[in-house]
């Protein structure tokens, strides 16, 4: 399970307190993940990273999961049907986001 988190770095769409806490504590979990600045501005570039983030099955902590799904697809990259669970840092708080991205795949299921 590959976790991908988005500092929303541009867009500043996502609470600043949400988001630094969410990095804060994946940081300091121990378990490795993958943290990009922003995922609009490697939409808009079309960053061949992306088709290496959607591989397999990923838990993506960043905006509407009807936004991030675009953004993926503005890069020419489907995201998978089945294995992907979008966290939205604009809505959850941050307990809720970490908590959902550190769970272990029973707890998921």
């Amino acid at each position: 399970m590959r976790i991908l988190y988005c500092h929303c770095a541009y867009a500043q769409v996502v609470p600043k307190d949400v988001k630094n806490e969410v990095l804060e504590r994946l940081a300091s979990s121990g378990v490795s993940f993958d943290a990009v600045p922003d995922l609009c501005e490697m939409s808009a570039r079309k960053d061949p990273k992306l088709k290496e983030l959607a591989e397999g099955e990923v838990r993506i902590a960043a905006c509407y999961p009807r936004a991030v799904k675009w953004l993926f697809n503005g890069a020419d990259v489907t995201l998978p049907d089945e294995g992907v669970q979008v966290l939205n840092m604009r809505v959850e708080t941050a307990e809720n986001v970490v908590t959902a991205l550190l769970a272990t795949n029973e707890e998921a299921a």
